[in-house]
This record gives structure tokens, sequence and C-alpha cells, in this order.
């Protein structure tokens, strides 16, 4: 069975019915952008959002929607009652002239700051970032103080509540000239960062994961690209 049928059963089994009905009519939804859903099977939305834990009703803070793949899916699963909030990084204009048409969705707010910033307008339910945890290390995008970023996604999550990291899987001991290489960043060094910030690692998925990735490739590489290993970690604030 291909691997994207078997993660997104498994995410539905695991979640409410209710809530994967509602993941599944996300995904299903025709308005989607074709482009976006012929990536369906590389990023595995369903099981994202299964172990994000998304349910109607939630504010979500998006860190860098990058034209909004994500966004449109936490704008349907969260329905009206919730929001997605999302914040661009300025110095990327052509993310931030995509991100622009996500207006037309009534639930949805994106703000181009400068990058690292954190500013949220209300409590949060869940924080977001998918394969970009590694930017906040490349001084081309901005300069960032990560320990900062962490203690402020602290603070904008309600007690027992997540911030979920996705992203490309890098050598270990891997340094920041190579991460900004090789837009890679080690699971073990996101893993250090989050939890000093007090946030605890409450659970890991896999199905993202590809042992076959030469995790030496750049992941803009050809040899690397769609089929890189990832890693979902999902981080929780104590209450």
């Amino acid at each position: 069975m291909h691997r994207y049928v078997v993660a997104l059963a498994a995410a539905l089994f695991a979640t409410t019915p209710i809530c994967a009905g509602t993941i599944s009519a996300a995904i299903a939804d025709p308005a989607r952008p074709v482009a976006q859903v012929a990536t369906d099977s590389v990023r595995q939305p369903a099981a994202t959002l299964a172990f994000a834990g998304v349910a109607p009703g939630m504010a979500v803070g998006e860190f860098f929607p990058g034209g909004g793949y994500f966004t449109r899916l936490l704008s349907a699963v969260v329905g009206p009652a919730g929001h997605a909030y999302g914040i661009e990084n300025a110095g990327w204009k052509g993310t931030v002239a995509a991100d622009a048409k996500l207006s037309t969705l009534g639930n949805v707010s994106v703000a181009a700051l400068p990058f690292g910033t954190v500013a949220f307008p209300v409590p949060l339910d869940l924080v977001w970032v998918t394969q970009n945890y590694h930017d906040l290390k490349i001084a081309e995008y901005g300069t960032v103080d990560t320990a900062a970023f962490n203690a402020a996604v602290f603070a904008a999550l309600k007690p027992g509540d997540a911030f979920l990291v996705v992203d490309h899987e890098a050598p270990a001991g891997t340094a920041t000239a190579a991460i900004a290489k090789l837009h890679r960043i080690e699971k073990a060094q996101v893993i250090r960062e989050v939890t000093a910030a007090g946030l605890v690692l409450a659970t890991e998925g896999n199905f993202l994961r590809n042992s076959g990735d030469d995790l030496t490739v750049p992941i803009f590489d050809k040899k690397a690209q769609g089929h890189t290993d990832q890693y979902a970690l999902k981080f929780v604030k104590p209450r």
C-alpha cells in the first residue's frame, strides 16, 4: 500500500470521528490549488493535522505560511469558530505576495513581520512551523535569537497546548553554516532548543521519515527534493 494511504488511514483512525471527517473534507475540497494538491503524497497533510491535534474552534499560530499550503487546511479544520494567524518573513517578498491571496479566507490573518518575530493577538491553542524551523538559523534571512523565539512561543501558548515542529533531518552535529547550506537541522538540536524554553516533548511522529535519504544532500537537490527524511515533534506547554 502507498505510504501516503497508510499514513492517512492511521492518522484518521487515531483522531476523533468529528476531527477525522473535518480533516478529510478539508483535504478533499475541490477549491484547493491544484499545485498544492499535487504535493499531498509528500507532505502528508492528514497525518500532520491529526498528529498536531488540530480541531474546530482552535486559534492556531502558523509561522511562514509560504503561500498557504497548510494555511488553507488549517482554516477549513478550525472552521468559523476558530482562526489561523500567520506570520510571514517580511523579507520573503514572493511568499508575502502569495500569502495575500489567503485574505479571502474569512478566518485567516497573515502579518508580514521581521524574521523571527513572535506576535499573535490572542493566546493560542497551537503553534505550527513546518519545514522552516531550520531557516531561523540562516542569517541571510535575518538574525534570529532562537532561544528568545522559543521563549516567545512558550508565552504565546495557553497552558497544556502544543507547538508543532516538522523539519528535515540533518547529520549528527550539523553546525550553523551547514544548516544554511543543507536547509536541514538535526532533530536532537530542535529538541534541545525547544525544551530549553520550558516546553516538553510530548510525542514524535514518524509518518514523514525516510531512512533512504542522504542527509548530506541539500533539500533542494533533485536527489533529495520531495523525498527528505523528516521528523514531526509535538511539544506541550505544562499546565
